[in-house]
């Protein structure tokens, strides 16, 4: 994906500040940037905001694959290597059977099949399978919203969890395209009609709308407050 041209710094405020509902114009002017330049960056992503690659904490370490390397050399077992790497035995027990077993685990093959397999975004559910992807494109035909069809499958399809999918999995489909989970310009078929996805926060009040010079009622006289004055 393209940054087109702007920094790791400008990208967050242009994240931050579209997620706070401000203006593609409002964003531009504050970092310095062309209008255009934030709209094709947001376009490219569809609104959706791609998320970091990054190993989750509860995973092994490279360092921890070292150890278990270590201890499977020495001819140890699962348990006496789990008490010193700080974790249950059957997990060490996984991980060296997913990576080839006693005789072939290396630590570097099987840090990085580990990090292949938690690459992200995975295929998606409507990509995998092609008669619930046809019955979320019907339902869009029909103009049905991602929410009534998601309600829908789940009626129509009760003990077949295969066939149940959520909205947020449908808009996802939908607003990224390089997903390849359903046909292209589906938007079309939303009831916005939009080629990017809005979060769902107020715009910022620009003052519009508002009277000027208006009298708020924490202000008004305090006879008023009293009713003493007949009308009041």
């Amino acid at each position: 994906m393209r940054s087109f041209g702007m920094s790791e710094q400008q990208v967050e405020q242009v994240w931050v500040g579209f997620r706070a509902g401000e203006s593609l114009s409002r964003i531009g002017r504050r970092e310095g940037l062309p209008l255009q330049r934030v709209r094709r960056y947001l376009n490219q992503h569809s609104g959706v905001r791609p998320l970091p690659s990054r190993r989750s904490t509860r995973q092994l370490t490279a360092e921890h694959r070292e150890e278990i390397s270590r201890g499977v050399a020495r001819g140890e077992s699962f348990r006496v290597i789990a008490a010193r790497v700080g974790c249950a035995h059957t997990k060490v027990s996984r991980e060296v059977a997913r990576n080839g077993g006693r005789e072939a685990y290396r630590t570097a093959a099987a840090d990085t099949a580990a990090f292949v397999r938690a690459r992200r975004p995975k295929a998606s559910k409507l990509a995998t399978s092609p008669v619930l992807r046809a019955a979320v494109e019907a339902g869009l035909g029909l103009e049905w919203s991602p929410q009534q069809i998601s309600h829908r499958l789940r009626l129509d399809h009760p003990g077949d969890p295969v066939m149940w999918v959520s909205h947020e999995t449908i808009y996802l489909a939908i607003y990224q395209p390089h997903r390849r989970a359903v046909k292209t310009k589906l938007h079309r078929q939303l009831r916005t009609g939009r080629l990017m996805r809005h979060p769902k926060l107020a715009a910022v009040p620009s003052g519009q709308g508002r009277l000027k010079n208006m009298t708020l009622i924490a202000d008004r006289p305090t006879e008023v407050t009293d009713r003493v004055v007949a009308g009041h």
